[in-house]
């Protein structure tokens, strides 16, 4: 493992340090979260049962993709479903007087 000198790092840098660590803890927790539940269904299964039947927790349902309803002017691989944030190329041709129909499907 590469060894660091904390004490050379200036705020910033220890800062975003700080930030890295955390998300890659993040990753590592859900990755093991995530192979503990594959393994306990896995094992369920073998007994013939759903890890939902035995723990009485309902399974999680998961929403279809929303459709696209606004394309990339330049780039119609990149759309927008209407939901949530509105990407940073939406707001640019809004704020050179564009409006959402001109972005329409």
């Amino acid at each position: 493992m590469t060894e660091i000198d904390l004490n050379d790092l200036s705020l910033a840098e220890l800062k975003t340090l700080e930030k890295d660590v955390a998300k890659a803890i993040a990753y590592f927790e859900g990755r093991k979260k995530a192979e503990a539940i594959a393994a306990l269904e896995e094992r369920a299964k073998e007994f013939g049962f759903k890890l939902e039947e035995l723990t009485g927790l309902a399974p999680t349902k998961k929403r279809p993709a929303s459709e696209a309803k606004y394309v990339h002017p330049q780039n119609p691989a990149v759309t927008w479903s209407g939901h949530g944030r509105k990407p940073q190329w939406i707001n640019a041709g809004l704020a050179a007087g564009k409006s959402l129909e001109d972005f329409a499907i």
